[in-house]
């Protein structure tokens, strides 16, 4: 090799160390988000919960940053006997929300109420209080691996490098983008517009050693809109209800 091609190898690896590290560098300063499940437990018939559910709605654009927002709407149904029939709302939704009342020893259950990874609770319409609560649940942990496909009627799931005490695995399917005319109840004349709807919340089984694999059917319904819908798979605490991990895939 003549001195000029020797020079000129060098000043190409030199070059492309620096794009490398230059990349490397790029990298670092944009750390993965880390995935924080929000849960809004919520109602139609509240007249509180409106502006909760337009947070709810802020969040889901990811607004804050390192967190990965994962938006739960979950519709309880205790306000239905009030004067308007909640079509989102579930008993099943009730019940978690109760779950989560004897955890954090509260007298009642309460709408609108905010549950940030299953760690704390607050009025859900506290944007001062949400903001926070999801950037300390951001900062940088031990993330499981959680990987979701979902096409057709069916999941596939696959869980690593979670803690190895046994977890709970949950899976919902949310719904964006959906909204109500009130025609009846506190909100009577009033247009709801909902994001993360959980139409659908189930246990798939537990991690082992810090593994789990499944493939899940999905009983689609005709009328929820494929394109707004989302897999979200979470980690939960079976005693503390604590959440571990999260993450979610848009429907193909």
């Amino acid at each position: 090799m003549n001195v000029t091609r020797f020079l000129s190898a060098i000043a190409i690896c030199l070059l492309t160390a620096g794009v490398l590290a230059g990349g490397a560098g790029s990298d670092a300063s944009n750390p993965a988000r880390v995935p924080v499940v929000v849960e809004l437990f919520t109602s139609e018939g509240c007249s509180s919960c409106p502006p909760a559910d337009a947070m709810l709605i802020d969040l889901e654009r990811q607004p804050i940053p390192g967190a990965e927002v994962i938006v739960l709407g979950e519709h309880v149904d205790y306000w239905n006997r009030l004067g308007w029939n909640d079509r989102f709302s579930a008993s099943q939704l009730s019940d978690r929300q109760s779950r989560y009342a004897s955890r954090f020893h509260l007298e009642s259950v309460y709408t609108p109420q905010m549950v940030i990874n299953g760690r704390t609770e607050f009025v859900g319409n506290d944007t001062a209080r949400a903001t926070k609560a999801i950037a300390d649940a951001a900062r940088p942990h031990g993330v499981p691996s959680i990987v979701i496909s979902a096409a057709a009627d069916s999941l596939d799931v696959k869980i690593s490098n979670a803690p190895r005490h046994s977890l709970d695995v949950i899976l919902a399917i949310t719904e964006s983008d959906l909204s109500t005319q009130v025609g009846k109840g506190e909100n009577h004349g009033r247009l709801l517009r909902h994001t993360g709807v959980v139409r659908e919340l189930r246990k798939l089984g537990a991690t082992s050693g810090g593994q789990f694999a499944a493939q899940p059917r999905i009983a689609l319904s005709p009328e929820w809109r494929r394109q707004n819908l989302r897999a979200i798979v979470f980690l939960q605490e079976p005693t503390s209800w604590e959440i571990a991990g999260a993450a979610q895939v848009a429907w193909k």
